[in-house]
Order: C-alpha cells, then sequence, then structure tokens
C-alpha cells in the first residue's frame, strides 16, 4: 500500500475534495506520508479557474519529477479541473504524470491507482456521472472531524458566465438528495462539527432530484422592481426549503453557512430563512464581478448593477448587520475607466466587509476569449490595487467599529501564534487567549482590538492564559477606547 500525500491548488470545492481523497485512500488501506520526501504517492488537486493555478501545476510538477529520478517509484497523480480540462493532452506537456483523474472520478482512485502500477503508460480518467450523478460523503471520523465542516450539495454550473471554464470542468448542475445532505450533516455534528457550510459551484440554485421538500416560505414571491417577474420566477430553487430542512432535523448544529451562491438566486424565500432561522450566519458571500451594466452583460451575468443592489437591500432589511463579501474582476474585455468607475461606486455603496479582487486572465473554452483581451496588464495591476485599496480601507474601518461591542465566536482551534482563533456570525475572525476547552464551543467574546483582517476579544469571567494574539492596531483618531464590560 502507498504512503500518500496531497497538495491542493484553489477554492474550497478542491480543498474539500482533497478531504474525501485522503479518505477514499485511507478506506482502501493507504497510509498518509509524513510529507512529500516519505510519500510513494503525490496527488495534485488542481484548480484551473486562473492562469497562475496552472503555472503552478507546472512548477509543482517539475519539482516533484526531480525526486521521481532518484525515487523511480514514487507515482505523480494530478487530480481536478486541470485534470478535467486538459486530459491526455497534459500528458504530452508533462510527461512524468502517472494519472490523471477528474473530480467524478475520486471514487475510483484505487482502482486506477493499481492499473497505473502495472502499466507501462500514464492512464487517464476523466469522465462526467451525468447519468448517474455521485456525491462522496464526508467520513465523518472521530477525531479527524473539524469544528467547521463542508457539505457539498451539488456540482457542475449551468450559468455561461463568458469568463468562467467552470462548466467544462465541472459539467452541468447535478443536485444531491436532500435526504443524503441532511444525513450527512447529522453523521458530522455527532463526530464532533459544530458549523457547517454547504457547498456548491451555484450553491442556492440547488433543487431536490427526489422532490421530498417542503415549499419554503415566500417560494415563488418575487416583489422586485428591477426584475421582469417571469425571470423572477426563473430565479426560484429549493434551497432556502433545504436550509429550513437542515435546520429543523439537525437542531445540534450551531451555525450553517453556504458558498458560492449567485445573486439572481437570492430569493425572497433564502431572505425569509435569513430572517426566520437563527442558525444561518449573518454573513453571505454573493460574486457581483462588475459595478457595471455593460460589463455584466458582456460577461453575460444575467442580472444588473440595480439588481443586484435591490436584492442586497432586502436582505440587510431583514437581517440588520449582515455583512457581505463579493470577487470582483478587473480588466475585462472592454472595461473602460468610466465602467470601473461604477465597479468602484458600487463598491462603496454596499461597503463589503471582503473583496476577492482578480485580473482577467483568458481561459481556454469560455466566450470571452473571443472578446479579446484589450486591457494592457499595466491598466489591470493599476486597477486592482485601486480596488483592494478601497476594500482593505473599508474592512479595516468595519472591523474597528467593533471594538467594546459583544460577539458571538465559534472556536475552530488556533491560529498561527497558538491563540484561540474563532469566527463571529458576521465571519470576522476573533483572536483569543484560552483553553483548549473552548474549542468547538460558542461563546460570547468582547472585542477588545482589531487587526487589518481580524479582531482581538477577550471571553467575559474568563482569565487569558495559554498563547496572546499579537497586539492590535492602534486605534484611529476619533476612535474611542473601548470600556471594558462587566459580565
Amino acid at each position: 500500500m502507498a504512503r500518500f500525500t496531497i497538495i491542493t491548488f484553489g477554492c474550497q470545492m478542491n480543498s474539500h475534495d482533497s478531504e474525501r481523497i485522503g479518505e477514499v485512500l485511507r478506506g482502501a488501506g493507504h497510509a498518509e506520508a509524513a510529507g512529500l520526501d516519505d510519500a510513494d504517492l503525490v496527488l495534485l488537486n488542481t484548480c484551473s479557474i486562473r492562469e497562475k493555478a496552472e503555472q503552478k501545476l507546472r512548477s509543482e510538477v517539475g519539482r516533484i519529477a526531480l525526486l521521481k529520478q532518484q525515487r523511480p517509484g514514487l507515482t505523480i497523480a494530478v487530480a481536478g479541473c486541470v485534470a478535467q480540462q486538459e486530459g491526455a493532452g497534459l500528458l504530452r506537456r508533462m510527461p512524468d504524470i502517472d494519472l490523471l483523474i477528474g473530480p467524478d472520478n475520486i471514487s475510483e482512485l484505487p482502482r486506477l491507482l493499481e492499473q497505473a502500477d502495472g502499466s507501462a503508460a500514464p492512464l487517464v480518467r476523466t469522465e462526467f456521472d451525468l447519468a448517474a450523478p455521485h456525491f462522496l460523503a464526508a467520513a465523518a471520523e472521530p477525531g479527524r472531524t473539524p469544528v467547521s465542516a463542508f457539505v457539498t450539495i451539488m456540482k457542475g454550473c449551468n450559468e455561461r458566465c463568458t469568463y468562467c471554464i467552470v462548466p467544462h470542468t465541472r459539467g452541468p448542475e447535478r443536485y444531491r438528495p436532500s435526504r443524503e445532505i441532511i444525513d450527512e450533516v447529522r453523521r458530522l455534528v455527532a463526530a464532533g462539527a459544530r458549523e457547517i457550510t454547504l457547498l456548491g459551484q451555484t450553491v442556492n440554485s440547488y433543487r431536490d432530484p427526489l422532490s421530498e421538500l417542503e415549499p419554503a416560505p415566500g417560494a415563488g414571491e418575487a416583489p422586485w422592481l428591477h426584475t421582469r417577474g417571469l425571470r423572477a420566477r426563473e430565479d426560484e430553487s429549493e434551497f432556502a426549503a433545504l436550509i429550513r430542512a437542515i435546520a429543523a432535523q439537525v437542531p445540534e448544529l450551531l451555525r450553517l453557512r453556504y458558498t458560492s451562491p449567485h445573486p439572481r438566486h437570492l430569493t425572497v424565500s433564502l431572505i425569509r430563512a435569513h430572517q426566520d432561522l437563527p442558525v444561518l450566519a449573518r454573513h453571505v458571500h454573493l460574486p457581483v464581478q462588475s459595478g457595471s451594466d455593460r460589463v455584466l452583460r458582456r460577461m453575460l451575468r444575467r442580472y444588473s448593477a440595480a439588481e443586484y443592489r435591490e436584492r442586497v437591500a432586502a436582505l440587510r432589511q431583514a437581517v440588520p448587520g449582515l455583512t457581505l463579501a463579493t470577487d470582483m474582476i478587473v480588466g475585462f474585455p472592454g472595461e473602460t475607466r468610466e465602467d470601473f468607475a461604477e465597479t468602484l461606486a458600487l463598491v462603496r455603496h454596499e461597503g463589503f466587509s471582503l473583496i476577492y479582487g482578480f485580473k482577467y486572465s483568458e481561459r481556454p473554452y469560455t466566450a470571452a476569449v473571443n472578446l479579446g483581451d484589450d486591457i494592457s496588464e499595466a491598466e489591470k495591476i493599476a486597477r486592482l490595487a485601486e480596488l483592494i485599496a478601497l476594500g482593505d480601507g473599508m474592512r479595516t474601518q468595519l472591523l474597528r467599529e467593533q471594538v467594546g461591542t459583544k460577539q458571538s465566536v465559534l472556536f475552530e482551534g488556533r491560529g498561527k501564534t497558538g491563540a484561540l482563533r474563532g469566527r463571529t456570525e458576521r465571519s470576522e475572525i476573533v483572536h483569543v487567549a484560552g483553553p483548549d476547552a473552548l474549542i468547538g464551543q460558542l461563546k460570547e467574546v468582547i472585542v477588545t482590538g482589531s487587526y487589518k483582517n481580524s479582531l482581538l476579544g477577550e471571553v467575559p469571567g474568563m482569565a487569558p492564559q495559554g498563547p496572546a494574539p499579537r497586539q492590535p492596531l492602534p486605534r484611529a483618531p476619533g476612535v474611542p477606547r473601548a470600556l471594558p464590560v462587566v459580565p
């Protein structure tokens, strides 16, 4: 049996897939290696959303190939979206690879490794499970289950955003039966998980393939001024019904999140779920990509900036204090300075707590390739820097405003300094000097300071103990010192 190590690139979906890969390999009798130098099998789980991820793959394969010259028995496997995207063509550029496996073929990995071991030629298995979609459930192993765990509810994407390669690498949308999702959540919670994040490429488009969910309150309602009635009804899904079923059937769950949703599926039923269910975090990551309607149409995002603003306003009215994170692309083909100014205006209007900003890069098999890449690299860098600077300033101010407040924090483990690390329901990271006994618990915390991207806090009535967090940022001029809160 092989000793394996997994190197993961890319998104949360890839991290989740890597966890399932590890479980499949351990279930087949393989063991985790201490590191690369101790491994018989190196599996690279890849991402192709950004060009840089493919460059990282080439670099890693080249580095591991040098080890393979010294240890001919070393097996190099490549999984994930780059494997699905390139298939056998990748082998011509990287002949040291022994096995290519797509995201839908993870369960076949033990058998494929046996075949690769007796084969002179590399193996390729990149088939979508369209006829009978298969979802690997988490093993929910006691002692290995994290406080915050992921559960996949769907895969693939039916959107056709012109810049995005996901429909090519992950296929069309396939949904997992709600009963399987709820069962996995229940088992993870029983094994120690306290927070669950539901995963999907367009997670809030979910529909139960077995039609076992009760309609959610608000389903079918479309009071929008900026979305026509027929289009608005097409935006409805059963995602809110799934969330309500999880909350009802797994009451021990302390917190529920999801990523990544599409703005057009931010429906009345989902907003009502946020309003009604305390288990739902007061934070949503809602990618907008641009604030310019002209650019949004070229991206084929299927909403306008006004529609985005209207739905976000309804969500914030229903859930006061909710924070919003987003994704932005700068330098999309044809984006003018005026278009970019509209993006900055939307950012200022929405007050995002976190912005994931990216420079546009051409991806194969996408429609945007035909638009040309007419924005210079220097201009893309300048626009991205301006966007990030605006977002960072807003984030720092939002965090400073939390100093002196009381927040509900779920402690997940220890951070880089050794101090406890947790998250508020608004998804703000909080560092506390405290004991291991707090890990997995939901506690009220007094925020005593802020950093650039996180907060410092104390648990009322508990003396600080263990490794201390680093010192917070100095208070900004005009920000009053927080008074201690007596429990």
